[in-house]
């Protein structure tokens, strides 16, 4: 009897340092507590007014690269890892991976500098795109990532929490794509389990990414945690257009059933689908233009050697991810009010505590 005693205080012992494993599903705790970690690579100030984990430790920062890019890695008992991922600080080059918002496809290559491309794969279907700044900043990340991923798994750590805020949301997305796609190429050990957490996350990409990355992670594996006033998850600005759809669509066919009609109809049918069609074109050709062409000659200046993609033709971004909604109500805009002087004020780590807190 005294050795079974032993064997289950023994066995009670390692379940509460090895037990708390990653399960599928939202867990207001676990992203509360991983709100608290996100919020340690504010300045002191802003670190001082919030809450400290008390879950995770600190393990390691990165150095900045980049677009201004930075992660944290938090432990918790050698048993779960924290992928921490930056958001926007106030340098401009952090802005500047913001609007540096034209689409690349979501399989290819960039030239980061004078030696060293980057080889990605976040989706497979062709026609999936993602914002090009978030894809820069998540390349240089990916670099210093990877090593400290094998570390942790070599130190038993098989279960990682991918988490971001804000820019650092929109940098998630892609960093999961990544990594599950590099399990799918046997370049990390499949037993890796990664749950995300995209916190006040922008849209990272068109629809075919978001059904990519939905249904990689699909049954309790990522989330996209939104207050209902924050304006950063509904930019960057959308445009769809005609070729935005799936292959079989009515639009596709439009042109040549207009050419089948008499004379006085097809001009009318021609004048009403130009009408329609080509402001949209048009205005994906000047994002393309002002957000892509133009911003990559300010990101050559701070990235030396870098290389722009080519584009692809679309600037059609949607939400992605399965949706965790704090809803602002009128008890919460007593406190937040909205703000002409300050339009980060639904957005910053407080009202998303606030709100997580009143989740069920």
């Amino acid at each position: 009897m005294k050795s079974i005693a032993i064997t289950l205080v023994l066995l009670v012992v390692s379940l509460a340092l090895f037990g708390q494993k990653l399960n599928p599903g939202f867990e207001k705790t676990e992203y509360i507590e991983l709100l608290k970690v996100s919020a340690q690579v504010g300045d002191s100030a802003y670190i001082k007014a919030f809450p400290l984990p008390q879950r995770f430790k600190f393990a390691y920062r990165s150095p900045v690269v980049g677009l201004e890019n930075q992660w944290d890695l938090w432990i918790d008992n050698q048993s779960v890892a924290v992928l921490s991922i930056r958001g926007t600080t106030v340098n401009s080059v952090s802005w500047l991976g913001n609007f540096y918002a034209a689409m690349v496809p979501a399989k290819g290559k960039i030239q980061l500098s004078d030696t060293e491309n980057f080889t990605y794969e976040l989706a497979a279907n062709p026609k999936a795109a993602v914002h090009v700044g978030w894809l820069v900043g998540m390349a240089f990340l990916a670099k210093d990532i990877l090593p400290k991923i094998d570390s942790c798994y070599r130190a038993g750590i098989k279960d990682i929490l991918i988490m971001g805020h804000s820019q650092g949301g929109g940098i998630a997305y892609l960093l999961t794509a990544y990594l599950k796609n590099q399990q799918k190429k046997a370049r990390l050990p499949a037993d890796i389990r990664f749950k995300t957490y995209c916190s006040a996350g922008p849209k990272p990409g068109n629809l075919y990414f978001a059904y990519d990355y939905e249904a990689t992670t699909q049954n309790g594996w990522a989330y996209n945690v939104v207050n209902s006033a924050d304006w950063v998850p509904e930019v960057p600005l959308t445009v769809q257009t005609v070729n935005d759809f799936n292959d079989t669509n009515p639009f596709s066919a439009a042109p040549a059933m207009i050419k089948k009609q008499k004379l006085p109809q097809r001009i009318v049918l021609n004048y009403i689908y130009n009408s329609m069609s080509k402001p949209a074109l048009k205005a994906q050709q000047n994002y393309q233009k002002y957000l892509g062409r133009l911003a990559s000659k300010t990101v050559k200046k701070n990235l030396n050697g870098y290389v722009p993609p080519e584009y692809y033709k679309s600037s059609d971004y949607v939400r992605v991810g399965n949706p965790i909604v704090l809803l602002a109500d009128s008890a919460y805009f007593k406190l937040y009010p909205d703000s002409k002087e300050n339009i980060f004020i639904h957005h910053l780590h407080p009202p998303y505590l606030y709100l997580a807190n009143k989740l069920p």
